[in-house]
């Protein structure tokens, strides 16, 4: 399978997927970026996860533009770059402001529960004349 055959086939099921929902373009863009966000930040709790989840958003929003611009080269009608750069900050907009903000959510008792505790001043000292 070429690489035309692949843009044109994610394109087709992009299509059908909008008449499907009957979700416009950009709000497609939104859930898709919102849903993968979440699915890798819920596999991966650890430390780099947020980073994880942004990147892998950022990935599918590039991926699906480059997609996007080679199934226009097929058909000769290439949109404006002003276009996709619009689909990639609708993409990545929610997943930032959640690679922002989420590090300064309150964590669970379960992930508080799971990390070694911190030893500071005299319990630190205390620690290392007992071994």
């Amino acid at each position: 399978m070429t690489l035309i055959e692949i843009a044109v086939l994610f394109e087709t099921r992009k299509m059908s997927v909008i008449e499907a929902t009957g979700l416009g373009k950009d709000a497609l863009h939104v859930y898709f970026g919102l849903a993968l966000f979440l699915v890798v930040r819920l596999a991966w709790r650890g430390r780099g996860g947020w980073i994880a989840a942004w990147l892998a958003v950022l990935a599918m929003a590039c991926g699906g533009e480059w997609l996007d611009l080679t199934a226009e080269y097929s058909r000769s009608t290439i949109q404006p770059d002003a276009e996709h750069w619009h689909d990639i900050w609708n993409t990545m907009l929610w997943p930032t402001v959640l690679l922002i903000v989420g590090p300064w959510l309150p964590r669970s008792e379960g992930a508080a529960e799971a990390s070694p505790p911190r030893r500071s001043g005299e319990d630190a000292e205390r620690r290392l004349e007992q071994a």
